[in-house]
């Protein structure tokens, strides 16, 4: 028997949920990086990013090219960097939300100002 579909997607969305992948999607973005450079940006062990890349090879949205002795990294698709533009315009909405009502609490718990008189 199949999984249903929000099952299928919880797993792709846990799938997503490392920060060191997120990291990796996010610098393929701008086309393929070997993993020599990949671990010039992420601070990480070699062989940690090397199971963090197993794992979104596995998953099918990376693709890896050997060229000599270099290994590259690509995304699989377009869709992936679109998803994460998604992500990023979704957060910044979040975010926006919560620093206008921060700003409101702040301006709430201050002090009320004089109210000036005229004699």
């Amino acid at each position: 028997m199949q999984a249903p579909l929000y099952q299928v997607k919880a797993e792709f969305f846990r799938m997503l949920g490392h920060p060191v992948r997120i990291r990796v999607l996010e610098l393929l973005q701008h086309g393929p990086v070997s993993v020599r450079d990949l671990l010039a940006d992420i601070d990480i062990e070699p062989s940690s990013l090397s199971q963090q890349l197993a794992v979104l090879r596995r998953s099918g949205i990376v693709v890896s090219m050997r060229e000599g002795s270099t290994v590259r990294y690509a995304l699989a698709g377009g869709d992936v960097a679109e998803l994460l533009r998604a992500a990023r315009r979704i957060l910044t909405e979040l975010l926006t939300g919560q620093n206008q009502l921060l700003a409101e609490l702040q301006q709430a718990d201050a002090p009320p100002q004089p109210l000036h008189t005229t004699r």
